[in-house]
């Protein structure tokens, strides 16, 4: 191994981790729940715009330090997207080659935003094809095979060292309410509910974690049953989240509860938050919202006080193709116009 090169590839990524700010916290105001304090830890302000770069520097921190990411190595991955933005953005950094293994529907822009990195785009039809895909590559081009899907959980360091739930309990600690009663937290590699749950246990907190799952995501039923053979015959509308087999990297003992959360249910909320942010989140973050929504209805019901934090994953300007384009929002989602109408019910 060269080690001169690694030590100079490491220090690139610590480098640019110091160059940036942690990302924000925001308290939305939600007037019809007395006592009760709902918060966005904003990921689409990394300079990869999603959650996913927190992810792809832990990624390249692991395999740069287990000797698979060497001088010259070709990276490939596994992603419906962010985790292939934020990755090419690190393989340009250290000069590496970076190929995405990816659906064939995968939204426009974040092809564009691979390509702009200098990645390249490998298509599959199927979502349950990406991972055969990726480890052939690999295995043809002599590269390192990332796998988010396994490695999430193992390379983010979820005892402290500024990872996202000591970010999250660092800010809320001038707040009314400084410990929440629930993180509400999609999962797509299941790596960041981990480092959450993990957290929240290490640190003595009362906090309970809630893991929103999208329709077609078999993470509900494994954490039901437990059966890890479970697979879904079709992959998740919500990009980024939701899996169609059972993942390693979802941890499902440091979960204390989990919600289903139908696409329209999901996209209806992305479009209601816009009206409440002034701008466009993914369709992952309305499932956060969503399940947000509904703990906070269900706290005020039983006349409790408390605080919620979920997460804004992204910015819905990579979706103007898809969940922010009514036609395609009619063809592949459905009428989401119920869903707005008990939107409003539940915050009025």
């Amino acid at each position: 191994m060269n080690s001169t090169w690694v030590k100079h590839a490491i220090s690139e990524i610590n480098a640019d981790y110091q160059r940036s700010a942690d990302t924000h916290l925001i308290r939305l105001p939600l007037p019809g729940f007395a006592g009760i304090q709902l918060y966005l830890k904003d990921e689409s302000t990394h300079p990869t715009g999603s959650l996913k770069h927190r992810l792809a520097r832990s990624l390249f921190l692991y395999g740069l330090c287990n000797g698979w990411i060497k001088e010259g190595t070709p990276i490939i991955e596994s992603s419906s997207g962010s985790t292939a933005v934020s990755e090419a953005y690190f393989a340009r950094l250290l000069g590496l080659p970076f190929i995405a293994v990816m659906p064939a529907c995968t939204a426009k822009r974040k092809i564009e935003q691979i390509e702009f990195y200098g990645g390249r785009c490998h298509f599959v039809e199927s979502a349950c094809e990406i991972y055969a895909a990726s480890e052939m590559l690999a295995h043809e081009l002599h590269g390192h095979y990332m796998d988010q899907f396994t490695y999430a959980e193992r390379a983010t360091d979820w005892r402290g060292n500024n990872n996202i739930a000591d970010s999250i309990f660092r800010q809320m600690q001038c707040e009314p309410n400084p410990v929440p009663t629930h993180i509400v937290m999609s999962a797509g590699t299941g790596g960041t509910s981990a480092t959450i749950g993990r957290y929240i246990r290490c640190q003595g907190y009362d906090t309970r974690l809630m893991v929103v799952d999208p329709q077609n995501s078999v993470f509900l039923d494994y954490w039901q049953s437990r059966d890890s053979s479970l697979r879904s015959p079709v992959g998740s509308k919500i990009e980024g989240i939701g899996r169609p087999r059972v993942e390693p990297s979802f941890i499902p003992d440091v979960v204390d509860e989990m919600l289903r959360v139908p696409d329209a249910a999901s996209v209806a909320t992305a479009h209601w938050l816009e009206s409440q942010l002034g701008r466009k989140v993914g369709a992952s973050t309305g499932t956060n919202m969503w399940g947000a929504l509904r703990l906070a209805a269900r706290m005020r019901d039983a006349g409790q006080t408390g605080s919620i934090v979920t997460l804004l994953c992204d910015s819905g300007e990579r979706y103007l193709d898809t969940y922010y384009n009514a036609e395609w929002v009619a063809a592949n989602i459905g009428d989401i116009s119920a869903w707005q109408q008990e939107i409003a019910r539940l915050v009025k």
